[in-house]
């Protein structure tokens, strides 16, 4: 007797899991499988393939892709789903694990609240021992954690941003009068004081910075490309990875510079071409990619792949990066 077939809902998740953990697939068509993936395990209220899809995409820890591992923390921490907190745990405590990977996995407990990691992110906060992008990550979800389960979270007043995303840390509350840009850039400049708050005004500078045709949004960029010559190669890349979420054009000078610096860390590095990939419609931007192809850091190489594929969807129009899931579930 024949097996019965399985739901085109499961056949679906193990397609997409198959080429996501597959290392003869091409690291581009890998990369739209896992955010293919990141959708169905992101969805809200979850559905029955939201704890599928996470287990697929911790399948792929596997890899010996430091990029992918990195990318596939990020995603199991916007899940909002407790099912990504053990895999996560595991990779941040793999003193083997590549550094990038497990930054990106206490980044991603913060991201998802959880008190039950406390004592562990704590631990490796204050752990002497530890590389400083691992101790720096903890200290921001720490405080995270603490901010979202606290009063503060309900008593602050906070714009609303255009982007869907968990961040690292919350924007500055809105006070009486509107945000002060020169006020925003000395605190976010400003290495006397705690990391979470130079994030929080890092967001809050990103939200002024959004639409792009804001009168704020160019002095914005500025004030935040200042930030590449913070002594932390964590918010060095955290910089990056905003100019990445808004695609502004007045970033790319600053972008250029961080990828083409080879004494600069490879985590910065890396997420200054996503960044530009993100930028891809703009005159120019492919072909300074593409001078990087041949990098010595392996990170780096791979970065520009998927920077390239990314600004290939960019110049088409397509709708979403990813491999759009062929039935899509209805989210609330």
């Amino acid at each position: 007797m024949a097996a019965p077939e399985a739901p085109a809902q499961d056949a679906q998740v193990q397609a997409l899991r198959k080429i996501l953990t597959s290392e003869q697939e091409a690291l581009a068509r890998r990369f739209r499988a896992l955010f293919s993936l990141k959708y169905l395990a992101s969805l809200q209220p979850p559905s029955e393939q939201t704890v599928p899809a996470i287990e697929a995409i911790a399948a792929a820890f596997t890899s010996p892709s430091a990029l992918l591992k990195h990318e596939l923390a990020y995603c199991l921490g916007q899940s909002r789903h407790d099912a990504a907190i053990n895999p996560l745990r595991h990779v941040l405590q793999d003193k083997e694990e590549d550094a990038m990977c497990r930054h990106e996995a206490a980044e991603a407990l913060g991201a998802l609240g959880d008190k039950g990691s406390l004592g562990l992110l704590k631990g490796l906060r204050d752990d002497a021992q530890e590389l400083d992008v691992v101790r720096e990550t903890c200290d921001i979800a720490v405080d995270r954690i603490v901010w979202e389960h606290g009063l503060q979270s309900k008593d602050e007043q906070l714009k609303k941003s255009d982007f869907a995303s968990i961040d690292p840390a919350p924007p500055l509350p809105q006070g009486q009068k509107a945000p002060s840009i020169p006020e925003l850039e000395k605190t976010l400049l400003d290495t006397s004081i705690p990391l979470f708050k130079r994030y929080r005004a890092m967001f809050a500078l990103r939200n002024l910075a959004s639409p792009p045709d804001l009168p704020t949004a160019v002095p914005a960029v500025q004030s935040l490309a200042r930030g590449f010559a913070d002594p932390s190669a964590l918010f060095r890349h955290e910089i990056a990875f905003v100019f990445g979420q808004l695609s502004h054009p007045a970033s790319i000078p600053s972008l250029v510079e961080t990828l083409s610096n080879q004494k600069e860390q490879s985590m910065v590095r890396h997420e200054a071409a996503e960044a530009l990939g993100s930028l891809g419609d703009e005159e120019g931007v492919e072909d300074i990619l593409k001078k990087f192809l041949d990098d010595p850091e392996q990170v780096v190489r791979d970065s520009v792949i998927v920077a390239l594929d990314m600004a290939e969807f960019e110049k088409n129009g397509e709708a979403e990066y990813a491999i759009v899931p062929e039935t899509q579930a209805t989210s609330a």
